[in-house]
């Protein structure tokens, strides 16, 4: 009999009567044949309230106690999820991580699942029970409860459907699928049918917030698909999946805004061999996310402007870890700049088409639209832009590669 996971987000979950339609979606999967697994997040915004709560009690908690008081909220929505489907008639268990037996490390608010043990879902399947799993959370090797970072129920999900070998895995939000741009900053963006795993990797990376990009890491390395659709109607979403011949005639297949960053700059940073790694090695043992870096050399090649973006939250703790750093390694001093936003450009189509830096830097430039820093990889292009200039720039290079006048949405 056929696996499938399906996840539901918060956003499906914010009622009794959307918890219902949850429970409704797993039934009928499986009057279908299919033996189900669900994932899912906490209700609504409670998450935010959470942390609204603990920041009320203490302004900086320590991560242990938020993610135990934060994984309540998944506890909560897979409870009523169990009782929403017992009370159309049909069996269903709820699990925490630790019922299921989900390891990761002990990175409290950015924990890695290590491993994932099937035994108790296999059991509760082979009882023909629908499973309830909480997203979001898991426990280390001695027990301690941790959280994997805002979004990760869909890292959850993803895993189990990798580990459990699921013909696909259904994530269910607020939106019909996956847009060409978010359609809240650029109305005229359109649905795409189809995406390869390597171009939403790289949107969720770069600010597509429909998907968590370590979910899309699992179903590529295990060849998962996953269907992004809305929990409001029966329509079909988008399709994550292998690429196919013929993805790269479209050289953009869609452009991000990612928003909340910081950009680190360390000034008149010695420009001698182990210099950048001694940073960069304080930062990463600090558990601060890196995402571009830059480097300027200067004085014939003596010393060197060194810098970096990160999320907005990991300023004030890069700020201290740089402090540190310039003390030890004899560096000028520390700028962090905590209004930028990055723009950018993505599709595997970049392979195979010139010109597409050009087109993005010329629009950029007619709008006036400054660009701080550039970055760019096999299928990306990125600016990091001031804050004020993000949504608009956005816009102004999903018109430039001609997403709005999109006439297929398959990649």
């Amino acid at each position: 009999m056929p696996l499938l996971v399906q996840k539901f987000g918060g956003t499906s979950l914010a009622s009794a009567e959307k918890i219902h339609r949850a429970a409704r979606r797993a039934i009928r999967a499986k009057l279908d044949g299919f033996r189900v697994v669900l994932v899912v997040s906490a209700m609504g915004d409670s998450t935010n309230q959470l942390i609204a709560l603990a920041r009320a009690i203490c302004s900086n908690p320590p991560k242990r106690e938020l993610d135990m008081l934060l994984t309540t909220g998944e506890q909560v929505s897979i409870a009523l999820v169990a009782m929403a489907i017992d009370a159309a008639g049909h069996e269903a268990i709820s699990l925490t991580a630790g019922q299921l037996g989900l390891v990761t490390d002990s990175v409290h608010t950015k924990s890695r699942i290590q491993t994932i043990s099937r035994d108790r879902i296999d059991r509760e399947l082979g009882n023909g029970k629908i499973v309830i799993v909480a997203g979001f959370q898991g426990i280390d090797e001695s027990g301690e409860i941790t959280t994997m970072g805002r979004g990760a129920s869909d890292t959850t999900a993803a895993a189990l459907a990798s580990v459990l070998n699921a013909e696909t895995c259904e994530i269910y939000t607020d939106v019909d699928g996956v847009y060409t741009a978010d359609p809240r900053v650029v109305p005229q963006a359109h649905k795409i049918d189809q995406i390869s795993f390597n171009t939403m990797l790289e949107l969720a990376a770069t600010g597509a917030a429909v998907l968590h990009s370590r979910a899309i890491e699992f179903a590529k390395k295990f060849d998962v698909p996953i269907h992004v659709r809305s929990s409001l109607t029966d329509a079909p979403g988008t399709i994550i999946m292998k690429e196919t011949s013929g993805m790269e005639a479209i050289s953009v297949r869609g452009v991000t805004l990612k928003e909340d960053l910081a950009f680190v700059e360390l000034n008149a940073v010695p420009n001698t061999a182990g210099v950048a790694a001694k940073i960069f090695a304080e930062v990463a043992r600090n558990h601060i996310l890196v995402d571009d870096i830059v480097q300027n050399i200067y004085e014939s090649g003596r010393l060197a402007n060194l810098g970096f973006s990160t999320d907005a939250s990991d300023a004030s703790e890069a700020r201290s870890v740089c402090e540190r750093l310039i003390v030890d390694l004899g560096i000028g001093g520390v700028e962090i700049d905590e209004g930028v936003s990055k723009i950018s450009a993505v599709g595997v189509g970049m392979r195979s088409h010139t010109g597409i830096a050009a087109t993005m830097f010329d629009a950029l430039s007619k709008a006036k639209v400054n660009i701080e820093n550039i970055s760019t990889s096999e299928i990306v292009i990125s600016c990091i832009v001031q804050k004020e200039d993000g949504p608009r720039a956005l816009r102004i290079i999903h018109d430039a590669f001609g997403l709005d006048e999109a006439e297929s949405s398959s990649e």
